[in-house]
Order: C-alpha cells, then sequence, then structure tokens
C-alpha cells in the first residue's frame, strides 16, 4: 500500500467517544453499517465539486501539471509567440470540466493566474488573487443568509493553490515570501518546485531544506497544517508529508515507449523522465495528496476554516436589525476587504475550541 494514502474514515470529523457517554450494549446486529452505503450511493448521485487554483510565473508549467494530475487535457497550452505581448496586470481564467471515473463525477474547476510575477514592479501582485479567493466566500455567504436558499449552494470556493516555486537553487525569493504569508491565512497552499528536472538531485534537496528553513522563520504555515491532525494516524502521514513538501516534481502530458511499456514523461536528449517515477520526481506524492488521500480533506479546512474565517469577520461588520431574530443585515464586501487576509486563529486556539465542546 501506498505510505502517502489513507482510508477514508465514515466521518471526517469522527471523535473517540466521550467517558459521559459509555457504549450502549447491544443484542445483536441492526444494520448501522448501511449507512455507509447509503452515503456512497447519495455522493455517487451527486458527484464531488473541487475547485484549484495555480500561481506562478509563466513557463513553470502550470498547465502541463495540471492535464497531468487529471489524466486529461483540462487546460491547452499555446507557446507564446515573439509577437504576443506580455500582459501588464495579473489576469484570472477559470475553466471548469465534468471529470468522470468508474461512475464517480468530478465537477473539476481550475484558475490559472497569468501574468503574476512577470513585471519589474510586482508590488501587490497579489491583491487579484486574495480579491477572486474572497469574492468566491462573498458569493456562498450571501447565499447562505438567504431566508429562502438553494437546497445546494453552488461552491466556488477554492480548496486548494498550487504555488509553483521557481527552481532557482538558493531560496524563496522575497517576492515568495510576502505571497505566501497572506495566502496562506486565506486557503490551503501546497507548494512545489516546479521544473525540477532542471536540478541535480542533490541541489534539489539542498534546495528544498532552504525553503523548509525560509517557511518556518517567515511563520508561512501550508497544507497540511500541524495543528489540524485529528489523530496519531494522520499525524504519522502529514509529518510524512511535511518533511517532503515543497514536492520537486515535473509536468508532462505525452507518453513514450520504455522498455516495451508506455510511460508518461518528457523526453530530453538525456533520456526520458517519467513523471510516475519516484526516482525521477515527486508528482506522485502532489497527485496522492490533491486527489487520492486529502482532497476531502482540504474541502473541509476550506469550509470549516477558511471560510469560517471569513464569515465571522464579514458577520462582526453587521449589525442586527429588529426584523426577528437571526436576521442579518450584510451589505456586499468593498473592494478593500476583499484583498484583506483574513486574520486567521491560531492552532492552539482552534484546537482549545473544539476541546471545549466536549
Amino acid at each position: 500500500m501506498d505510505p502517502m494514502r489513507r482510508s477514508p474514515s465514515p466521518c471526517p470529523s469522527s471523535r473517540p467517544s466521550s467517558p459521559r457517554t459509555p457504549p450502549c450494549e447491544m443484542f445483536g446486529q441492526v444494520g448501522i453499517e448501511a449507512v455507509l452505503d447509503q452515503l456512497k450511493i447519495k455522493a455517487m448521485k451527486m458527484g464531488f465539486e473541487f475547485n484549484i487554483m495555480v500561481v506562478g510565473q509563466s513557463g513553470l508549467g502550470k498547465s502541463t501539471m495540471v492535464n497531468t494530475l487529471f489524466r486529461s487535457k483540462v487546460w491547452k497550452t499555446s507557446l507564446p509567440s515573439l509577437g504576443t505581448p506580455i500582459p501588464q496586470t495579473l489576469q484570472l481564467h477559470s475553466l471548469t470540466h465534468i471529470i468522470e471515473e468508474k461512475g464517480v463525477k468530478l465537477k473539476l474547476t481550475v484558475t490559472d493566474t497569468p501574468g503574476f510575477g512577470d513585471q519589474i514592479n510586482n508590488d501587490k501582485c497579489w491583491d487579484p488573487i486574495l480579491a477572486y479567493i474572497n469574492e468566491q466566500y462573498e458569493q456562498y455567504l450571501q447565499e447562505e443568509i438567504l431566508i429562502t436558499r438553494q437546497r445546494h449552494i453552488p461552491d466556488t470556493r477554492v480548496h486548494c493553490c498550487v504555488y509553483f516555486v521557481p527552481p532557482t537553487g538558493h531560496c524563496l525569493r522575497p517576492l515568495d515570501i510576502e505571497f505566501l504569508q497572506r495566502l496562506c491565512r486565506t486557503v490551503n497552499v501546497v507548494p512545489v518546485i516546479a521544473r525540477a528536472d532542471s536540478l541535480t538531485i542533490e541541489e534539489r534537496e539542498a534546495f528544498r531544506h532552504r525553503i523548509q528553513q525560509n517557511m518556518r522563520a517567515h511563520c508561512i504555515d501550508v497544507y497540511p497544517q500541524k495543528c489540524f491532525d485529528e489523530d496519531v494516524n494522520d499525524k504519522i502521514l502529514n509529518s510524512k508529508i511535511r518533511d517532503r513538501i515543497p514536492f520537486a516534481v515535473v509536468g508532462a502530458d505525452r507518453e513514450h515507449l520504455v522498455n516495451g511499456r508506455c510511460v508518461l514523461g518528457r523526453k530530453t536528449k538525456w533520456g526520458i523522465i517519467e513523471v510516475e517515477n519516484m526516482a525521477h520526481c515527486e508528482f506522485p506524492l502532489l497527485r496522492d495528496l490533491l486527489i487520492r488521500s486529502h482532497l476531502q480533506d482540504l474541502k473541509d479546512i476550506t469550509h470549516n476554516v477558511h471560510y469560517e474565517n471569513y464569515r465571522v469577520m464579514r458577520l462582526n461588520e453587521s449589525h442586527v436589525l429588529p426584523r426577528g431574530p437571526g436576521w442579518v443585515n450584510l451589505a456586499p464586501a468593498s473592494p478593500g476587504q476583499l484583498t484583506t487576509p483574513g486574520s486567521m486563529k491560531t492552532c492552539r486556539q482552534a484546537q482549545d475550541d473544539s476541546d471545549d465542546e466536549f
């Protein structure tokens, strides 16, 4: 079994039974386990939603990496011509696709950020990205506070942001540090070393070690956060992931014949770089984290932590009108509020709050 994978728990928020409520002695089978089948059938009918954002400079292989992750042409890559001008401002583009595998439907939304970090003056180039993330929170909040609301609120909130670090081999740039400090308080961030094949294995490990030191020194708390490990198994698994972050990845969307078998990789004059070969790059770790082991956890933390912080901030700015209990007058957020990172609770406070419930 892949060490980076974990079996999904029946309930994401499952906790050990309280000592005040001892388990009841049963005299026979009731059929409680059938609840899992009911949840599976309902989930198969509704399908799943997953929204991912990729951030990084042009030419780092963001679109190719998304296509490699989902084994499909999610994003069409186009080579820039010499006459194509570089965009003067950051532009965000989103695409939505329905991906189906073995009867499971996934509504995937990918948001790209062309133009990020490509200018000479990159001051506040993160504002459009933070504004977009908070706009999705605002849309969900405005739907949620309606008296008569939809049975299923469309979820356009960004569940994960993959940040592509240029393979400089030195350390994080000031732009990376400034942006990551703001971004990790608003959304789940997974940093990766882009185009890792341009570094030797020794250079890659030294670069990863320096990035980890930079993140600790500047209090950049990327996903998975230590304070959200629910049990010992989560702590063991996530500790292995944290030791490898940022993942050194290589993207490729073409298959090549190697020793009589077709592999996904990138052909160079020195040979073929297999993206699913751990000896070549760490793409399998990124894929397992985003899709196979932590997809639901990314959505849960988005809803229970990041969106909750935004909701509390916005509701604290409102006032209750004398129209009845629970009636809240909440005006749409201003542009300044959307570009301001939310004040995220500290990990220790989040744990204390959860412990007080029991």
